[in-house]
């Protein structure tokens, strides 16, 4: 399989935003009063924990997950909780950007997901699809610094990880791809194709065990 449809898979497999509504409802009877702003504060601030002891529990079950069915179970929760954020504005926009992606209409989407970094320059898989988008239209380093952006932010961003390490294999970095690739089979052991083409590198730059 060619690294680039290797990247292409990885990073273009988004998470659905099916499981979570995208608007609030609205009508009679529905609405509320706001909370003061001290108590919108705390509840932030405990969504924001919440997410991380969420995700800590999944990498750490996609880590020990005994088979492939399972691990990729637990990586569809994973990608889910990366993707949705608090807010339905970006949520849309997302939406948007994933089906221009999906319509090969790769100028609109790079323009959508521009806007969303713009906005919150934190969404880390605004990041990682914009990475996807360079490196399909093959301007590797942009997609570098993307990718750099996303691991800053998520250094268990397995398929940043994978998206890297066939970056600095196509530029020749074959040492620092090895590398990148192994970070990414340590946190997600059955990653798709990647624990062959690791196996494969290794040889070329490492050799044989004697």
């Amino acid at each position: 399989m060619k690294l680039f449809r290797v990247f292409v898979i990885a990073a273009f497999a988004f998470a659905p935003f099916g499981a979570r509504p995208l608007l609030a409802q609205t009508g009679p009877g529905t609405e509320q009063k706001a909370p003061p702003a001290k108590t919108q504060r705390a509840q932030k601030q405990k969504k924001q924990l919440d997410r991380v002891q969420q995700l800590d529990g999944l990498f750490a079950a996609l880590k020990a997950a005994p088979n492939a069915r399972i691990a990729k179970q637990i990586e569809k929760r994973i990608e889910l909780t990366l993707a949705v954020t608090e807010s339905d504005t970006l949520n849309l926009l997302m939406v948007r950007a994933q089906t221009t992606i999906e319509a090969r209409e790769f100028k609109t989407a790079m323009e959508l997901l521009d806007s969303i970094i713009q906005i919150n320059p934190r969404y880390t898989e605004a990041w990682a699809r914009r990475a996807t988008l360079h490196f399909a239209q093959k301007d590797l380093y942009r997609s570098l610094a993307d990718l750099r952006v996303v691991l800053a932010q998520e250094p268990r961003h397995y398929q940043a990880l994978a998206g890297l390490g066939v970056i600095l294999q196509d530029i020749g970095e074959d040492k620092r791809a090895l590398e990148a690739y192994r970070r990414a089979i340590e946190i997600n052991p059955h990653l798709e194709n990647i624990p062959e083409i690791t196996r494969r590198l290794k040889l070329k730059v490492e050799g044989r065990d004697i």
